[in-house]
């Protein structure tokens, strides 16, 4: 796949339409930015939008994907087996989004948590004192190390894993 001819196809498609790369971020809902990285190949757009892409300027999926226009149409088989991967991937995105922004609140109530308790110290500390300390401090870390492994280069790593261990589930 050639992200650069793909991208030289966005644009000429873009254009074909009249529309400035402002204009059709807008209808996508995504950044000026964002288009022009993707008429220069440097990004590719997500699974969703380029099916969006396809149907707002009327190409097959597989004809965006090989950046150049095709005579014969993708049949219907294929584009709804891409529908229900992109339907899956979008599942999975949202999964993971929700983890992380319910880490996040409880980091967040963590470092207010930890802030009472450091300027209300009590002058013996108490059990239940160093436990909330140790659980305002842990959870961050905790948050900043989830992190780190989801974005890092080793999170396809992980994903293949995942996708492993499943597979070995569902054979048992």
């Amino acid at each position: 796949m050639n992200q650069q001819k793909i991208g030289t196809f966005l644009k000429k498609l873009r254009n074909e339409k009249e529309l400035t790369q402002e204009q059709f971020a807008e209808k996508l809902g995504v950044s000026r930015r964002t288009v022009s990285r993707w008429e220069t190949g440097t990004n590719m757009p997500d699974l969703d939008l380029l099916m969006e892409i396809a149907d707002y300027y009327q190409v097959d999926l597989r004809e965006l994907l090989d950046g150049e226009r095709k005579s014969e149409k993708m049949n219907k088989e294929l584009e709804e087996t891409v529908l229900k991967v992109a339907d899956y991937s979008n599942e999975e995105k949202r999964k993971l989004t929700k983890i992380m922004h319910w880490l996040y609140l409880s980091g967040v109530v963590s470092f207010i948590i930890f802030f009472i308790l450091l300027f209300t110290r009590p002058e013996e500390p108490t059990f239940w004192f160093g436990y909330a300390q140790g659980v305002t401090l842990g959870i961050p870390f905790v948050m900043v190390c989830i992190g780190a492994l989801m974005t890092g280069r080793f999170a396809a790593d992980l994903r293949a894993f995942k996708k492993k261990v499943l597979r070995r589930g569902r054979e048992n």
